[in-house]
């Protein structure tokens, strides 16, 4: 094998992450080329509603796997978060990369944390799982979609449209961009769960070539695979739909898993929480069985109840 093409979507954050694959498997393969197919994603070009009506994350990784499926890429590098659990036939996802930084982070132009922001102050955030969270704690705060790439949200920030935005520290990290904001608050994960699958990159293959995925293989970080096996487990079978707003995230520290899920409404009430800690060597179930145990505690008719109230003007559309 000569040449490696890679997919990718064409924003700054996305090819940043693509050059970073580039760069490794060039390190270990000096003898092949990889090349980058640019593609702008619907959920790239669609900026005026939020994901969950237009549907959901998998418009940022349909286009990518439509492209290696047509034979114009051999792997795709995506962000974890945005791969639905579901892989198409002829696809697989083999591969996750050492997961950074999971935070997401405060953002302000006028206030210094989350905890100074008055009464009543405008929040940037489309995503369901930040807004849930957010009015739990803050049920006086008004929570405003924000849509469009960073560059764009954080420009919004700056012209005054928002007090304050939330974002994925990640990948502000990675784009240098935080040294532009005044005041910053990197958020814990206790007061701010994350979606599964953050902070961390997946490799996903066509099927049938070894060489690419030994390629894809070689990227792997077992201790992320597992987290993160963890994570989508939960997410596939509780049926998540992109309009209820979920978090869930495993963290393991020494041969210990801890996993942490929430799920609730959009305006921060009726709130479900859970917490299992198992030994890594009896972890290979434990999103399955978080899931479960959440659905005895009567979750299906919470996210269903949830999903109602997410867009109250506007069906969500399946993909």
């Amino acid at each position: 094998m000569k040449k490696l093409t890679i997919a990718t979507r064409v924003s700054d954050l996305a090819l940043w992450q693509a050059y970073h694959i580039k760069d490794r498997i060039e390190a270990s393969y000096p003898e092949i080329t990889v090349e980058l197919n640019e593609i702008v994603s619907n959920g790239d070009k669609v900026l005026d509603k939020p994901l969950a009506l237009i549907g959901g994350k998998g418009h940022f990784t349909k286009e990518l796997e439509d492209e290696m499926l047509a034979g114009n890429a051999d792997i795709a590098v995506h962000s974890l978060k945005d791969v639905p659990t579901y892989i198409p036939d002829g696809l697989e996802l083999v591969a996750v990369t050492e997961r950074q930084d999971q935070s997401d982070v405060f953002l302000s132009h006028k206030y210094t944390s989350l905890e100074e922001l008055p009464q009543g102050a405008v929040v940037g955030t489309t995503s369901l799982r930040r807004r849930m969270q957010l009015l739990q704690q803050r049920p006086d705060l008004k929570v405003k979609d924000l849509r469009g790439n960073v560059n764009t949200r954080l420009r919004k920030l700056k012209e005054g449209q928002y007090d304050a935005i939330i974002l994925a520290f990640i990948g502000l990290h990675r784009l240098n961009l935080l040294k532009d904001i005044p005041y910053t608050q990197k958020l814990s994960l206790d007061m701010m769960i994350p979606p599964m699958g953050q902070a961390a990159l997946g490799i996903e293959i066509v099927t049938g070539n070894e060489k690419v995925r030994e390629i894809a293989e070689s990227l792997k970080d077992e201790k992320t695979f597992i987290c993160t096996k963890i994570e989508r487990d939960f997410i596939s079978k509780i049926g998540a739909g992109c309009s209820a707003p979920v978090a869930c995230n495993a963290v393991i520290n020494d041969n210990t898993v801890t996993f942490r899920t929430m799920i609730g409404f959009p305006d921060g009430t009726n709130i479900m929480q859970e917490k299992i800690v198992k030994n890594i060597e009896q972890s290979d179930n434990l999103g399955f069985e978080m899931a479960q145990l959440m659905i005895d505690n009567g979750a299906m008719k919470l996210l269903e109840d949830a999903e109602k109230t997410a867009f109250k003007d506007e069906m969500p559309q399946r993909l």
